[in-house]
């Protein structure tokens, strides 16, 4: 389990990031803060794009800058949304989550437009990820004969 001061700190972190996205579309602001076991703290917001497919979430932005940052081994993620309940990571996220940790603390959080927290969530990634797709454990084809 987290300590309770490393998730004030990432609460704190991916609320600043929310308030960074870039959501001209859908104006769904959304901040994630990672925790690694060696102490790093990496942040990424929502950054959309007008072809959908080319936008960049949260999560995998803080991803991104962890490996960026030669880091790894998240232990905790904090994702902040807007509403009246926290919103969950995205199927891709949850996906991008699991490539580097089989099982982390999830704290999802929401807040309303004044920036007062609304609501909170704690979930673990392998219940919203229960059958994460590892590479690893798929058996390798055979390499093609070489002529």
């Amino acid at each position: 389990m987290t300590a309770p001061a490393d998730l004030r700190r990432l609460v704190a972190e991916a609320r600043a990031a929310r308030g960074r996205a870039y959501a001209p579309y859908s104006r769904y602001r959304v901040g994630a803060a990672l925790l690694t076991r060696r102490g790093g703290v990496y942040v990424g917001c929502n950054v959309e794009n007008a072809t959908y497919g080319a936008t960049l979430c949260a999560e995998r932005a803080a991803v991104a800058a962890m490996v960026v940052a030669g880091d790894a081994e998240p232990v905790a993620c904090v994702v902040v949304t807007a509403g009246p309940s926290p919103g969950t990571p995205c199927g891709i996220c949850r996906q991008v989550l699991a490539e580097f940790a089989r099982d982390m603390q999830v704290l999802l959080v929401a807040e309303d437009d004044a920036g007062e927290i609304t609501a909170r969530s704690t979930q673990r990634l392998a219940a919203l990820l229960p059958k994460a797709f590892r590479l690893r454990s798929v058996p390798r084809a055979p390499a093609a004969p070489r002529r």
